[in-house]
């Protein structure tokens, strides 16, 4: 099947739309006080709900839908569910190699002190002052932003080619298509620029890393349409989307949720995770 010129810069136009609509989510962070951390546990339980819900609503059950094209329901139920917890697997052991210097998860002396941020009137970074009410770990935050960045990026990469090949098939579909992904994209935005933000204090840095976890998805269409395209299969699909899934799973309950946790009050983070989920339906229903 042939295409024009103008209907491939059309899908293009359309996928680059729907990737930097993270942006939007980055904006939020903004608006948020440094020293509000109510923010902080209701945002990163937000971001989490947004992770679980899309990998086991959306993201698994397409893998286990493209598996079963190819093989009987058992086998093709066992094939993904292999391949999601491989992707835990993954995520766990790159956890488990990274340096305890550099790895937040270890006790260490100087970021076990009791701190509060206070932003500077006249400076881009935080400075602190000793208080005995919470901890405040910014390696830990700025490491839960880079590594949801990755997630999110891993995951906008097939989501990128799917928007394009839709947008290829049928402008209305097309449209409908990037509206949908760009609602959720947005809390995407969210989960990279919140922890990001709170950890540096830099407006710029969760700008600039929350829009780069969106390019990977015109990445993915541009990749797609030169490489990937006329050689992608249903079994390429099936194993990536599951492996997916376990990844950002991961995400959320090691690095997500145990960080709203730590700054919660009331609830928060729990609230936040169900309004995150909530906001997932909603926006999938519209993908239908």
């Amino acid at each position: 099947m042939e295409f024009t010129f103008s209907q491939i810069i059309f899908a293009l136009f359309l996928t680059l739309l729907a990737g930097f609509s993270t942006s939007i989510g980055a904006v939020i962070a903004f608006f948020s006080k440094k020293d509000d951390l109510r923010i902080l546990s209701f945002g990163l339980g937000f971001s989490a709900g947004v992770m679980i819900y899309i990998s086991f609503m959306e993201i698994l059950p397409e893998s286990l839908h493209q598996f079963s094209e190819f093989y009987q329901s058992k086998w093709a139920e066992l094939f993904g569910l292999i391949c999601f917890f491989a992707g835990i697997i993954l995520s766990g052991l790159i956890d488990r190699f990274i340096p305890q210097d550099v790895n937040p998860h270890e006790p260490k002396d100087c970021s076990e002190v009791k701190i509060c941020p206070v932003v500077q009137a006249y400076g881009k970074k935080p400075i602190y002052f000793v208080e005995n009410t919470i901890k405040i770990n910014t390696k830990a935050l700025k490491r839960t932003g880079i590594f949801t960045a990755i997630a999110i990026a891993i995951h906008n990469f097939p989501e990128g080619f799917a928007t394009f090949v839709s947008s290829l098939d049928s402008i209305s579909l097309g449209i409908m298509v990037t509206i949908a992904i760009a609602l959720h994209n947005i809390p995407e935005g969210m989960a990279v620029s919140l922890p990001i933000y709170h950890a540096t204090g830099d407006k710029k840095k969760a700008f600039v890393y929350s829009s780069l976890s969106g390019f990977a998805e015109p990445l993915g269409a541009v990749i797609g349409a030169i490489i990937i395209f006329p050689f992608m299969g249903g079994l390429t699909l099936a194993t990536t989307f599951a492996i997916v899934a376990g990844i950002m799973v991961f995400i959320s309950f090691d690095e997500l949720l145990p960080t709203a946790r730590t700054y919660d009050k009331a609830h928060d983070s729990l609230y936040g995770l169900i309004v995150g989920m909530a906001v997932m339906a909603l926006s999938l229903n519209l993908l239908q």
